[in-house]
């Protein structure tokens, strides 16, 4: 077609608002289905969830919508080829299982009853992550409207998974059974948030993550600190000793090699970092903290999105109750998550902390270490054209604004599928942080909401040419 850019924008907001109506109506459908995958009760409801998306997809357009097994809660995949030849193919992630939620958690409604007020719309999954799954189906729709296509610019596959809020324990193993299936040129993952309502950005990259147990263990029983003590090796003096080694004077994490390979900061990435409109006290209040702590040489945005760290999770052992009682444990307990960047190999970092853990255990204590399953970091190049096409879609959503950049400091299953599909990630959220993902009274902002499906509705035919 021959739009101008200022007549494609229209023509896009012109069919979104002849369809919001509808569009809200079926999501909010969706969202009174109490999709909870942690909780076994609601088992038939994340696999109903799951059914009505595929059959919406195919309301939509797309030509197969299945539901995908898994040895836990199903997954939903849609695929809608483009029908030009040489079409690049790109893949969306989100969820549809959501965070347990009831009314006596201090909601002011039914958490699974949608309420819109004025602008937002209140529900357990209204941002984390239905609403921002759900954009997608009225973006493609207006994509073909601006483009007078019958099938998107591109090869588009979505891949909805049944767990994320479970911590995805058969997600990877999906992936890899499916991998021909569910083989892309890039991966767009729709689950995650902007900087702020006026600052409209793109995430670049997520943490891994790769968290362990330690278990000590002395006397056989507890023994008398007066008969023993000084005298034989304590597991809560050792497990205390463990922490307190953990890191130096410079908030450096000590365990050796766990800085090798480390994608440093460039000067660049610094500066775009340094953009943002960061109020530290502001940052402190939503931390309920009250004060800073970290690596040297880093700013607190460089410290939580693109540095690595160490943090105590929990440490126990010995008597707890009230009052005194003067003994030896027989046993103690650390708790340790290691936060990962580009560069970082999970299954490297193992096996130098339970090096490091080996070398700092004395003769008469016994230990343990289990590590739970890992997450790999993931990292957008800043110069991959795929971000460059984001980064425009979402510019003329938003009127001309600079989109500015951001990472995440949690980690999530995107790294799998940049793993084994062996493409780049692309994130294209919308939600806000006042939207309050695992909270009380959780919601999303209508106005962003649409800005998600203006930019998708860019962005298949912007990617189709930028990845050709």
């Amino acid at each position: 077609m021959s739009d101008t850019p200022d007549s494609a924008v229209q023509t896009v907001r012109g069919y979104i608002e002849k369809h919001r109506a509808a569009f809200l109506d079926d999501l909010v459908e969706w969202l009174r289905i109490p999709s909870v995958s942690a909780q076994p009760a609601h088992a038939p409801d994340v696999r109903r969830s799951a059914r009505w998306l595929a059959d919406k997809l195919g309301e939509t357009g797309f030509p197969v919508a299945e539901v995908w097994e898994t040895d836990g809660a199903p997954a939903v995949y849609a695929e809608w080829p483009s029908g030009d030849e040489g079409a690049p193919t790109v893949l969306v992630y989100g969820h549809h299982d959501v965070q347990p939620a009831a009314r006596e958690d201090g909601w002011d409604t039914d958490p699974f009853e949608p309420v819109i007020r004025g602008n937002r719309l209140h529900a357990r999954g209204a941002a984390d992550d239905k609403g921002q799954v759900f954009f997608h189906t009225l973006g493609v729709r207006a994509h073909l409207a601006l483009t007078g296509r019958t099938a998107p610019a591109v090869n588009l596959k979505l891949l909805v998974e049944g767990e994320e809020e479970s911590g995805s324990p058969h997600f990877r193993a999906l992936v890899e059974r499916n991998r021909d299936r569910l083989a892309a040129d890039a991966v767009v993952v729709s689950d995650t948030g902007m900087w702020s309502e006026t600052t409209p950005t793109v995430c670049t990259g997520m943490r891994g993550v790769a968290d362990c147990e330690i278990e000590l263990y002395g006397p056989d029983q507890d023994i008398h600190s007066g008969s023993f003590g000084g005298a034989v090796p304590n597991p809560a003096t050792v497990a205390a000793r463990v922490v307190a080694a953990l890191h130096d004077e410079h908030e450096r994490v000590t365990v050796p090699g766990f800085y090798d390979g480390v994608a440093e900061l460039t000067d660049a990435e610094r500066a775009l970092i340094a953009e943002l409109p960061f109020d530290e006290d502001s940052w402190l209040a939503t931390a309920t903290s009250y004060g800073t702590l970290g690596e040297a040489g880093y700013s607190t945005l460089e410290r939580v999105w693109a540095r690595p760290t160490a943090e105590v999770n929990g440490i126990g052992g010995g008597y707890q109750g009230p009052g005194g009682k003067t003994i030896i444990p027989s046993t103690a307990q650390v708790k340790l998550s290691f936060r990962l960047v580009a560069g970082q190999d999970p299954h490297r970092i193992e096996a130098a902390v339970r090096d490091w853990v080996a070398a700092r255990v004395p003769a008469g204590i016994r230990h343990k270490i289990t590590f739970g399953a890992p997450t790999r970091p993931c990292l957008t190049p800043l110069d991959h054209p795929a971000l460059r096409s984001v980064v425009r879609s979402m510019s003329r959503a938003f009127d001309g604004a600079k989109v500015r950049f951001t990472r995440e400091g949690g980690s999530g299953p995107a790294a799998d599928l940049q793993d084994v599909l062996g493409v780049p990630v692309l994130f294209l959220g919308i939600s806000v942080p006042s939207d309050g993902w695992h909270a009380p009274n959780e919601k999303v902002e209508l106005d962003l909401l649409l800005k998600g499906v203006e930019t998708t509705a860019h962005l298949w035919g912007d990617l189709s040419g930028a990845l050709r």
